[in-house]
């Protein structure tokens, strides 16, 4: 038995003391614990601390006192504890946590409101699949609540399986991804545009203006539903374009509303260093706009063709359609040097699946059931920087970045 096996199983056998502090937190108390058991040379094997609403749960876990000091350890931390108002509690054991099962996985909830009731069918479908949850969380209170759970036991695709399909259900939107430094790691991020990086579709905005709006929404809504091939409907709608002054383009990008968070989404991500694109089947006359406002690092989309100042009614170069995008999202990853599992991809319509299917997490936003059903993961509240906290970013943090630039 090699030297590290025999110390771990050693480590198993040594009498080992929880010491557990609660009651009203206050500047001063973890130093104040730690510096009562130094007294009595103990050694620390864990630390766990939470604060809520200004009660705090403080445990250590430490080594058993030399000698028969544990009678006077346990009498001093007593009174330590009640000099500042606190309740301690004390238990004998031996080792430390036990190991955790493989299968580590995140499992990340967002609720607008988190309901008591979901919160319990969520963790009881968690042990229902054979694992454990290891610790909760919370990533964020606004603008919906969102909570994380450290789970083990079962592979990250298990866990999905049994938790997405009843999402709806539970009222709650639901992601899992596999844990590891990976989560973390620099990643690309690419999103569609019409009805999720922006309220609108493009096509009809300039449809508005030609005075055929109500006959290109009912083909975009048959397109979006995958009722209808996407090139085939698109140079449908193109072609109703016809005639159209060039000078419409300014209007329809000052017409254009961005989605509330997407500006927060975007800058989190830069300043944490990932890269970010987007891929869309409306125009290039208004996603080089928004990539140049917004500092995206890819954009593709379909070219409206323009000769002598109006609109032909045909578009031209590559047609950006469903296959299109994951294509697009496979070539902005090469380009980032960013492995495919590395990507998000985020989108709303049938002619995003690929994309989001290509991604190693694909994300539906508001989507149609039949992009919800097949994504990895939906976010069903009207704000795209929600997506952040699928990543583990809380919203403390995307706050204090915020602020560490403004000062």
């Amino acid at each position: 038995m090699s030297a590290s096996l025999s110390a771990a199983s050693a480590s198993e056998d040594l009498p080992t003391l929880l010491v557990k502090i609660f009651g009203k937190d206050r500047p001063g108390l973890t130093a104040g614990l730690f510096d009562t058991l130094a007294g009595f040379g103990v050694d620390v094997v864990d630390i766990e601390q939470v604060v809520t609403r200004g009660r705090i749960v403080l445990c250590a876990l430490v080594t058993e006192p030399p000698g028969v000091r544990e009678g006077e350890l346990r009498a001093t931390v007593h009174s330590w504890a009640e000099s500042w108002g606190l309740s301690a509690e004390i238990i004998s054991g031996t080792g430390d946590n036990r190991p955790r099962g493989t299968g580590r996985s995140h499992v990340t909830v967002l609720g607008n409101p988190l309901t008591a009731e979901s919160t319990a069918a969520i963790a009881a479908r968690i042990t229902g699949a054979g694992a454990n949850i290891d610790r909760v969380f919370r990533l964020a209170k606004y603008p919906v609540t969102a909570v994380e759970f450290a789970v083990s036991g079962v592979p990250a695709d298990t866990l999905r399986s049994a938790l997405a399909p009843r999402a709806g259900e539970f009222g709650v939107d639901i992601a899992v991804v596999a844990a590891g430094l990976q989560r973390r790691a620099q990643r690309l991020v690419v999103m569609d545009v019409d009805s999720t990086l922006i309220q609108d579709e493009v096509i009809e905005l300039f449809a508005a203006h030609a005075g055929c709006e109500a006959e290109v929404a009912r083909v975009t809504e048959s397109a979006m539903r995958g009722e209808l091939d996407f090139a085939q409907s698109l140079h449908a709608r193109v072609a109703l374009l016809a005639g159209l002054d060039a000078s419409v383009v300014e209007k329809v990008r000052a017409e254009v509303r961005l989605t509330p968070g997407a500006r927060t989404l975007i800058r989190t991500l830069k300043r944490l260093g990932y890269q970010v694109g987007v891929v869309s089947g409306g125009f290039t006359q208004v996603t080089d706009e928004l990539r140049e406002r917004l500092g995206l690092d890819f954009a593709a989309a379909n070219t409206l063709e323009i000769v002598d100042g109006r609109l032909t009614g045909r578009v031209t170069g590559e047609i950006v359609d469903r296959a299109g995008k994951a294509r697009l999202l496979r070539r902005f990853a090469e380009q980032a040097g960013v492995p495919l599992a590395q990507t998000v991809a985020i989108g709303d319509g049938a002619n995003d699946l690929d994309m989001l299917n290509t991604a190693g997490l694909g994300v539906a936003f508001n989507a149609k059931p039949v992009v919800r059903e097949a994504a990895h993961t939906s976010v069903n509240v009207p704000f795209l920087d929600t997506v952040l906290y699928l990543l583990g970013i809380t919203r403390e943090e995307v706050e204090a970045a915020d602020g560490a630039v403004e000062d």
